[in-house]
């Protein structure tokens, strides 16, 4: 145990115990993340902008807008007309547009059910929301509306009637208040995910490379002709990556979320395990490059031919729903798909029950990838240019 834990303590100081080395793994992603957090929005305070058109002349349509704005969540901005509205949609000068139609109020005070039109680019959070808490104000109007006719058939204004209704609703003495629905991950919130796993996959071309320069320099040659077993100098050598990853991680998370006040979306601790699962595979991924790798010179390839190309395909640049199927099919043998989809689904309040099974992926990953690099060591043997 002793001789893994030196090994190991030699690997973290030779990686990250210079200047250069804390710079590039330790320094630059705090910078880097911090960047793109403070660009993006930590937590998307900001109402989502929603353009309506209220055509309606009567109580009706004027009560939908107040209970939207009354939420908080949107910035209504009002347009002339239908065709106005969807070209600002077009424009993407709004999240999402509503259409009151004319003769709204008319229609629900005579046992109608007119609808409200919506008209969005793509489908989001917002746009979603919107239609369902749109829908719940035109149910509760439709209701309204006939408690309104039972009561006036024996004389009466309805539509009067049916708008001082509406005006005590909109007192809301009594209601609730929306903390988070969760429905989707925040965007920001995926490309943090992406560059933070990144970083992370860089720490395997530095212990590629240390590894392969001790083999050409005869250095693990001749810690193998001490009283020291080929797998203590694999997992010594493996553990001290992985330290180096642990400290990585703890530093970008108590940056992010203690200096910054950045919310993940979801639990700390989760966060936290994502990644170090993640980097477990990572590790396994080095341990086995190194094992086929002989030649120094070769370790400067693994950026164009693992590194880069396995974050594109695990969704760390983009969503991988717009990639063709057959890459989409490939992506589940990258760790970086199964690492974004923990944190995707944890965001969209998923439990255990659906978490495990990106967990039990990256953790027969790593098993699989580090007893192969434990096999094919042999530190016994020297490197190319030895």
């Amino acid at each position: 145990m002793r001789n893994i834990m030196t090994i190991a303590w030699n690997m973290a100081k030779r990686t990250i115990g210079s200047r250069s080395g804390l710079l590039i793994y330790i320094i630059l992603p705090c910078i880097v993340v911090s960047v793109i957090i403070t660009t993006t929005g930590s937590s998307g305070e900001e109402p989502a902008i929603v353009l309506y058109t209220n055509l309606d002349s009567g109580a009706g349509g004027r009560h939908v807008i107040a209970e939207l704005a009354a939420t908080g969540d949107y910035k209504l901005v009002q347009t002339s007309g239908e065709a106005e509205l969807k070209a600002k949609i077009t424009d993407q000068k709004g999240t999402a547009g509503v259409f009151i139609p004319p003769g709204y109020t008319e229609d629900l005070l005579a046992g109608k059910k007119p609808q409200i039109s919506f008209y969005e680019l793509k489908i989001s959070e917002t746009s979603i929301m919107l239609q369902r808490k749109s829908g719940e104000i035109a149910g509760r109007m439709g209701h309204t509306a006939e408690a309104v006719r039972t009561a006036s058939a024996a004389g009466g204004n309805t539509e009067s009637k049916f708008s001082a209704v509406l005006q005590q609703a909109e007192q809301h003495k009594v209601g609730s208040k929306r903390t988070d629905y969760n429905l989707y991950p925040r965007a920001e919130q995926t490309s943090v995910t992406g560059f933070t796993l990144l970083f992370l996959m860089g720490l395997v071309t530095s212990s590629v490379s240390i590894i392969v320069k001790d083999r050409r320099d005869r250095t693990m040659m001749r810690m193998f002709s001490a009283p020291v077993h080929a797998y203590e100098i694999a997992i010594g050598n493996f553990l001290g990556s992985f330290l180096v990853g642990l400290i990585q991680i703890i530093t970008l998370l108590t940056l992010t979320r203690g200096i910054l006040g950045y919310d993940f979306g979801v639990p700390l601790y989760l966060y936290f395990l994502v990644l170090a699962a993640f980097m477990l595979v990572s590790m396994g991924i080095a341990s086995t490059i190194t094992g086929l790798v002989r030649n120094q010179n070769n370790t400067g390839m693994l950026n164009a031919l693992i590194l880069t190309p396995t974050c594109m395909l695990g969704g760390c640049f983009w969503p991988i729903s717009i990639m063709p199927d057959y890459m989409q099919k490939i992506a589940n043998f990258v760790p970086q798909k199964w690492a974004m989809q923990a944190v995707d689904v944890a965001a969209t309040g998923g439990g255990w029950s659906e978490l495990w099974l990106p967990f039990a992926i990256l953790g027969l990953m790593a098993a699989i990838l580090l007893a192969i690099g434990s096999a094919t060591l042999r530190p016994n043997e020297a490197g190319s240019g030895a």
